[in-house]
């Protein structure tokens, strides 16, 4: 079980993909909600149950419901990948009825340790990845992490082609936003970096991002260009993934959009503001020489936050440590 959020819910499919491949007498269901069900298409013996929020499983009476409704698929044991209210009580439900269960530990007191002002421990946090398949291996399904697996390349639609084009490019993405402010480079050093990378015309970038103001942005970023795309609400949720999965490489924040691009295979720069990798959010299979992070000795605090959300006067401008050429660079020497 694990219900949110979207970066959150990618971790966990690399470690499935290692599970169904190292055990493939065991079958699984993932309890999530239901606009995450494409993360999981195509994984072997592994079934998908989507969670209603809004009716079905509103509520305490809803979490009996989904008790219920779950147990008649004759669940052997329960790994709880969240670690919140609701999932506790499930968990608990099926520990009630003679189930073996698991909870994630999130290292909430080494996280604080990391974040905070002073006496900062700063050291590498366990990864979610290894959180999770701790939880596994309490269930008695140890998991070797080291030769991943990932999907196959999609066939890109005609209606996506449509958009970007089928000239013999290499496809580069750019995912500029995060929820918070702090996880976010600056929009004059991004629109520095997309620039950069168009003035070579074997590059098709394509941007990323949702919802009304992001989309205006997106939009302002690529009018200037032929060959950069704004693809923000031009294409459904499951031809954005295919599209993602033929990048050769995406530029993200510390951001879902890092999580799903490495969960497909793609290879990933991440820019770090507020937040660090050392709180074990570095995307799968990635590289810390691909985690391009605010300069420590300008701002001693970072990272000031696990999640971005808080704010910390007088470091607005950490991320205009990370230079526009570094980024091309790293983007460069990937390709």
């Amino acid at each position: 079980m694990r219900l949110s959020a979207m970066g959150d819910v990618a971790m966990t499919v690399p470690v499935l993909r290692a599970f169904v491949k190292q055990y493939p007498e065991v079958k699984i269901t993932v309890i999530s909600r239901p606009f995450f069900k494409p993360f999981f298409d195509g994984i072997p013996n592994l079934d998908f149950f989507a969670f209603d929020e809004k009716e079905c499983h509103k509520g305490f009476a809803g979490l009996l419901k989904l008790f219920q409704d779950v147990k008649k698929l004759k669940i052997d044991a329960f790994a709880d990948l969240h670690n919140v209210l609701r999932s506790k009580i499930v968990s608990l439900l099926f520990a009630l009825s003679g189930k073996k269960r698991a909870t994630v530990d999130k290292g909430r007191e080494g996280k604080k340790e990391l974040t905070r002002a002073e006496n900062k421990v700063f050291r590498q946090l366990p990864t979610m990845f290894e959180r999770h398949a701790k939880v596994f291996q309490e269930l008695g399904f140890p998991l070797n992490l080291s030769n991943p697996t990932f999907p196959e390349k999609a066939s890109l639609s005609s209606e996506i082609l449509e958009i970007i084009g089928d000239k013999n490019q290499k496809l580069i993405g750019i995912a500029p936003f995060a929820q918070y402010d702090s996880k976010v480079y600056p929009q004059d050093l991004m629109q520095e970096v997309i620039a950069k990378l168009a003035a070579n015309k074997e590059y098709k970038i394509v941007l990323f991002g949702g919802g009304k103001k992001e989309i205006e942005i997106l939009e302002s970023f690529a009018k200037p260009f032929e060959n950069v795309i704004n693809m923000a609400g031009k294409i459904k949720f499951q031809q954005e993934l295919q599209l993602i999965s033929k990048l050769e490489v995406m530029l993200s924040m510390d951001s879902g959009n890092a999580h799903i691009a490495a969960m497909l295979g793609v290879k990933v720069i991440t820019l770090w503001g507020a937040t660090h990798p050392y709180a074990g959010f570095l995307p799968f299979n990635q590289t810390m020489e691909n985690a391009l992070i605010s300069d420590r000795n300008q701002y001693p605090q970072l990272p000031t936050s696990v999640y971005g959300n808080k704010i910390v006067e007088g470091y607005q401008d950490a991320m205009r440590t990370i230079l526009p050429d570094e980024i091309v660079n790293k983007i460069q020497s990937l390709l």
